[in-house]
């Protein structure tokens, strides 16, 4: 890219142009020339689905969540515990599947890690689930109290290492006697001291321990991504970010929580997700600059109809997510929320950004009305349904994205996907995803 200089001076539209050059050439030897020949066409594929033009045909994103582990004949906790099994699902999936992206396992979070930090925010098979269940599960609590959001606005960073984590980590419980570091700046000496703590000391040692572990888990998620950029198949997941309201809601206050604050300190809840907003623009931006590619997945939760009014929505969900919305848009970046529940209430509320700079990856929805309304301003992806995907026959699955497809890809902007990702079921539903795309969604 150009200096600091010249890419600030670049409209958005510019800059996402050079992000997508580097996302056509990843520094990769492809494993052959045809590899490299689909590589370009597939990532070409979305990028004018992104641009709401039309491609040869419609692009899909394979809803396989963790499917390849069942299908080399073990489950989610074998692949959060054993690392080369880890590797050789992932591995034997991309031989046996066509697809436009490649989806790896860098959301198999590695069990030992887990519990080495003694993680209190979910529970996982084999530990709180039974072990045949194929995801986690959230335990929400208000980690965080209503008093606290001083500390939070204040000083996010203090506020993490000093008040959340030693709530969210066993771990790192002894964190809560630690100072505020910025309290010796220019004299340490007195922070050091602080070191000396036994229990301090073993919390930095677990941590150490659990940083180990990390990289091992990490060394095979990233051997599959390079294997499948060798095989010519793009990633789609280039950074995350989410909406403050969610940051807010999920993991510090709990459902309940932001709930009451929304009518007993409105202010200060306000005041807190706007602290957030320059902090995970940045995240996400340095994300995407590491992976070269430019999508930015944000799960979206509380935003969903039936949770809020649009009145309340218009209030406290959507202006700060826009602007972390614009701010990656302004950095070249392509924003995909992946919007889970019914989100048919804020239809005419999210149509208010840039033409052609975002995806919306739709759960529930009625397509025919999202590309009515978004067709002429965003991408639309989704929205087969993971019932039909787990326990439909592929005919059933076939017929689904044939309907999708008359009804969202005229003119371009759409992405053929499922409504969730598929953890269990007929390995051929998938396939027909792609036979669906490949029969009905070549463009004329």
């Amino acid at each position: 890219m150009n200096t600091e200089k010249k890419w600030a001076d670049l409209s958005w539209e510019e800059k996402r142009e050079e992000r997508f050059k580097r996302w056509l050439a990843p520094n990769v030897t492809f494993s052959s020339p045809e590899a490299e020949k689909l590589y370009k066409e597939r990532v070409t594929r979305f990028i004018k689905a992104i641009k709401l033009e039309e491609p040869d045909r419609v692009p899909v994103i394979l809803p396989a969540g963790n499917i390849p582990a069942y299908l080399a004949g073990g489950n989610l906790k074998t692949a959060m515990y054993d690392y080369d099994m880890l590797r050789r699902a992932w591995l034997k999936f991309l031989d046996e599947f066509e697809m436009d992206t490649f989806i790896g396992p860098g959301l198999v979070f590695p069990g030992k890690v887990l519990e080495i930090i003694d993680f209190k925010l979910e529970k996982w098979p084999g530990h709180g689930l039974a072990d045949h269940i194929e995801s986690y599960q959230f335990i929400e609590n208000e980690y965080v109290k209503a008093e606290e959001y001083d500390k939070l606005i204040k000083d996010p960073s203090d506020f993490w290492l000093r008040t959340f984590m030693p709530r969210a980590m066993g771990a790192c419980k002894a964190f809560e006697k630690l100072p505020q570091l910025t309290a010796f700046i220019g004299l340490p000496v007195f922070y050091l001291a602080y070191f000396a703590d036994p229990e301090i000391q073993a919390a930095y040692k677990k941590l150490m321990e659990a940083g180990v572990e990390t990289m091992k888990w990490m060394q095979v998620v990233n051997d599959v991504s390079q294997k499948s950029l060798e095989a010519g198949l793009p990633s789609f997941w280039g950074s995350m970010s989410g909406a403050p309201f969610d940051m807010i809601g999920d993991m510090l206050r709990g459902t309940r929580g932001i709930m009451m604050d929304m009518f007993q300190r409105p202010d200060k809840l306000q005041e807190a997700m706007e602290r957030l907003v320059p902090i995970a623009i940045d995240e996400a931006v340095a994300g995407a600059n590491t992976s070269g590619c430019p999508i930015v997945v944000m799960p979206l939760h509380k935003g969903t109809g039936g949770f809020m009014s649009n009145k309340q929505y218009e209030e406290f969900y959507w202006p700060t997510f826009k602007d972390i919305l614009l701010g990656l848009i302004n950095e070249g970046l392509v924003p995909m929320p992946f919007a889970e529940g019914n989100y048919e209430p804020r239809l005419e509320i999210i149509r208010d950004m840039p033409r052609s700079s975002m995806i919306w990856w739709f759960e529930h929805m009625d397509m025919a009305r999202a590309k009515e309304v978004l067709g002429d301003t965003a991408c639309i992806a989704g929205n087969v349904p993971v019932t039909a995907l787990c326990t439909g026959t592929p005919h059933d699955v076939k017929e689904r994205c044939r309907r999708l497809i008359e009804i969202c890809a005229p003119g371009g902007g759409y992405i053929l996907t499922g409504g969730a990702t598929m953890d269990r079921g007929n390995p051929d539903n998938l396939r027909a995803v792609m036979e669906a795309a490949k029969e009905f969604g070549v463009y004329k």
